[in-house]
């Protein structure tokens, strides 16, 4: 069973989720911005039919793409270990979940958000979420992490 979070644990939790939700955001555009270097030098070989390549140049995106894809890993598993699900990791979109009167919901976080103001049905996503409001606070319940 997944753990679910009480709004006051999912904000203790916020610091150490925010600093790996902005590595992860941060390796996985070094990543793409290395994948699209290879990519790029694979179309201008295909274009001219072939051509010299820069080896050094290509080892060294590969090397830049498997270090960021390797510590990319490791943030998402750190992240993923807390309990939380990573929904986007261009916006660094977070859930935590939770129960709402008996429903399985996620409480909905973006990084650069300073805290947790919003929540959401597990088949809503992003566009459906709603602000936390009282009834929210006195309905939802967490689980001891399992």
């Amino acid at each position: 069973m997944a753990r679910r979070f009480k709004l006051d644990e999912a904000l203790r939790l916020l610091p150490q989720v925010s600093r790996q939700m902005q590595r992860a955001v941060a390796l996985k555009s070094e990543y793409d911005e290395a994948q699209g270097e290879i990519q790029a030098m694979a179309d201008r070989v295909s274009k001219s039919g072939g051509m010299i390549v820069d080896r050094d140049r290509v080892r060294e995106s590969r090397s830049r793409r498997e270090s960021a894809l390797n510590q990319l890993r490791e943030s998402i598993e750190e992240v993923q270990g807390y309990g939380c699900v990573i929904k986007d990791l261009d916006t660094g979109l977070l859930d935590f979940p939770t129960l709402f009167r008996g429903n399985e919901v996620y409480l909905c976080w973006k990084l650069g958000e300073s805290t947790i103001e919003y929540w959401h049905g597990v088949d809503e996503g992003f566009a459906g979420r709603k602000a936390i409001d009282q009834e929210f606070l006195d309905h939802h319940e967490g689980e001891a992490e399992q």
